[in-house]
């Protein structure tokens, strides 16, 4: 079994992003980017086969432990995704520079050209891809650590990937409806983090419209732990 930390920072969409990796057959458990010390994170992360950091909002510095997960997977070799702002707090962890982007983009799609590599496999090239940020890694300040492995057609970054360790970054929203190809895309991650067989269950999934029952910590598979209700 495949056990897979999500870091949530604050945000809806990991209870969307959570059912993707259920439905992949990946066992979960939701904690908020607040719930542990940074002095702890690399005893957390060898708890876990694989690491998300979510969507949210602020700030990579902003987001809780967010970037010293980053530091502490690298350190471990633990898999790691992150996702807008989890994409963010990778290129800050190795140096690289994020700041406002020249267009606000909430619910809108952009065509995403990949570089056809691991974590694409199976998705068109182009895709349409959802976006939902203000903030954006700035291309000139992307570290040698880091390769730049999807991009809009006007350019802007859209993905990132460690050279050599298995960390990853999104900056649009693989589980949402408009989105193609995000189940493929997290299914092939998990298969970096031993689950072999996700992407041939992806090949059979729909886009979750909305919230699975039970994935708030109620029911089911996934954990919600340090949850605050504000």
């Amino acid at each position: 079994m495949t056990n897979v930390l999500v870091i949530d920072n604050y945000d809806s969409f990991v209870y969307t992003l959570n059912g993707y990796l259920l439905q992949l057959g990946a066992e979960t458990e939701v904690v908020r980017n607040d719930a542990f010390a940074a002095a702890d994170a690399a005893a957390r992360i060898s708890e876990y086969d694989a690491v998300l950091l979510s969507p949210g909002p602020g700030t990579p510095a902003n987001a809780g432990v967010s970037i010293t997960m980053v530091h502490a997977a690298l350190e471990s070799g633990t898999p790691l995704l992150g996702v807008c702002l989890g994409h963010q707090a990778i290129a800050e962890a190795f140096g690289g520079v994020v700041t406002h982007a020249d267009e606000l983009m909430h619910g809108k799609t952009s065509l995403v050209e990949h570089d056809g590599s691991a974590f694409y496999n199976g998705v068109p090239a182009p895709f349409t891809a959802t976006r939902y940020h203000s903030l954006a890694v700035v291309d000139s300040t992307v570290p040698d650590d880091l390769t730049v492995n999807a991009r809009t057609d006007g350019g802007v970054i859209m993905g990132l990937r460690h050279a050599s360790a298995p960390i990853f970054g999104v900056q649009f929203h693989p589980e949402s409806v408009l989105t193609q190809g995000g189940h493929a895309m997290l299914a092939n991650w998990l298969s970096v983090a031993g689950l072999s067989e996700a992407p041939e269950r992806a090949k059979g999934l729909a886009p979750l419209v909305r919230d699975a029952p039970g994935l708030r910590g109620e029911a089911g598979s996934a954990r919600a732990v340090g949850d605050r209700h504000l």
